[in-house]
């Protein structure tokens, strides 16, 4: 039976309860493989390794770090990385990965996303292309490419309090984007197979490495995001819903500026947005975190007169993250690019109505007309239009709405899914 070592973004939930530490459910499809071995059911043995904080190492065992402990007859391996600066590459994590191959001695590893510097160290640090899978969720070299997302020049160049103390300002976001693009460049160049599952991912990685051998496998979602269905009789009316809106990427200065022309025909429309507060303005406090983006949507806000029509919500547990989509009229993706946001397909499992921008990955998820409305990335009149038509077309919301929870499911069906990894593994163990 084949060894493959999964390296993680994240420290998996199941692992994270193991001994009582919170976690996130961002990769919670990959709880349920977990599962699956655990019980005896996959062709394959599993071993897992995953980031570490210094705060979370105090409450680990030092085994984590060191050879490893199994967790339901799982061995799991821990890496000390700072997530907070993904832009720094720390040389040290090659060693770490070095003394985890020695120990677990894995005939492939499977890498999840290429975000992080310990991508690279790992690929590194393994030097076997015909054994290293890197699956990609987003390509950080073409994200700091348009990371901008038309600001005006002025804002661009802006630097508040916090953007000075943190080293953190817009131009010097783009600058981190652009050293993880550089890493993530050269872990692609250094890896023999490559999951995605856009014509957008493939394109990137080909242009990277074309000798890479490119295997199609779709994601799958939170199991809450397969039960219950949008009602539209039941949701706010005329209420947006958008995902994100911290950085310029994710286009929420474009939303914003399309407010004008929805208010005009529902003046009673609310947009909310879930994720960091970045234009909270209250306290000193807050006066003194606020970034430059964020004072750039206070201005906008301002402009519009939204203030009574913007409400930002903080980040969402799952659950209520769940709760505001089915509340939802439309969900918005305003993003300038994405590779298959996880977001959209949440919104499609559910059935609310979506009205993305046509960047990136995003056309491989909706086609136009039959399971939501796409419109052209970074352009408030057609975001617009494209929100007013749900809006105001009940027939054409049940329309989409039916489509595009039949597309979703397939798309992200677990079984199926699991089943492609299998293929996957098997080819590249076989080869």
């Amino acid at each position: 039976m084949r060894k493959v070592l999964w390296i993680c973004n994240i420290m998996l939930p199941v692992i994270a309860r193991e001994f009582s530490l919170s976690y996130s459910n961002r990769e919670g499809w990959l709880s349920g493989i977990f599962e699956r071995v655990k019980e005896g059911e996959a062709p394959f043995t599993l071993s897992v390794c995953f980031p570490v904080t210094e705060e979370q190492k105090e409450a680990l065992p030092a085994e984590v770090l060191s050879d490893g402990v199994n967790v339901h007859g799982i061995r799991c391996f821990g890496f000390l990385e700072d997530l907070a600066h993904p832009e720094t590459y720390d040389n040290s994590l090659e060693e770490r990965f070095c003394q985890i191959f020695a120990a677990d001695k894995p005939d492939m590893i499977h890498i999840f996303g290429t975000e992080f510097p310990h991508t690279l160290a790992a690929v590194r640090a393994f030097d076997n292309p015909k054994r290293t899978l890197i699956g990609i969720q987003g390509l950080c070299h073409e994200i700091a490419r348009v990371y901008m997302a038309d600001l005006p020049e002025k804002v661009q160049n802006m630097v508040t309090l916090r953007d000075f103390l943190r080293r953190d300002s817009l131009k010097q976001q783009q600058e981190k984007f652009i050293k993880r693009g550089e890493y993530e460049i050269e872990a692609i160049e250094k890896t023999g197979y490559i999951t995605g599952r856009t014509a957008f991912d493939r394109r990137g990685t080909s242009y990277v490495n074309e000798r890479a051998i490119y295997y199609r496998m779709n994601e799958t979602m939170r199991d809450s995001f397969y039960e219950g269905e949008w009602d539209r009789n039941a949701c706010e009316e005329h209420s947006i819903f958008l995902g994100q809106g911290d950085y310029p990427l994710k286009g929420l200065h474009f939303l914003l500026e399309a407010m004008p022309k929805i208010l005009a025909m529902y003046p009673d429309t609310r947009l909310y947005v879930a994720g960091n507060r970045i234009t909270a303005h209250h306290t000193l406090k807050e006066k003194i975190k606020l970034p430059a983006y964020g004072k750039y949507l206070l201005t906008l806000i301002r402009r519009y007169h939204l203030e009574d029509k913007v409400i930002f919500t903080g980040n969402l547990p799952e659950q209520e993250m769940k709760e505001r989509f089915l509340k939802s009229h439309v969900f918005v993706c305003a993003s300038v690019l994405e590779n298959s946001p996880n977001t959209v397909g949440e919104a499609m499992l559910l059935g609310v109505p979506v009205a993305a921008s046509w960047a990136g990955g995003i056309p491989d998820m909706i086609t136009d007309g039959q399971e939501g409305l796409l419109f052209t990335k970074g352009d408030p009149e057609k975001l617009a239009e494209a929100v007013l038509r749900i809006f105001g077309d009940e027939a054409f919301c049940a329309k989409i709405s039916e489509a595009e929870k039949r597309r979703a499911r397939m798309a992200h069906n677990g079984v199926l899914n699991y089943e492609r990894l299998l293929e996957i593994y098997k080819d590249i163990c076989e080869s």
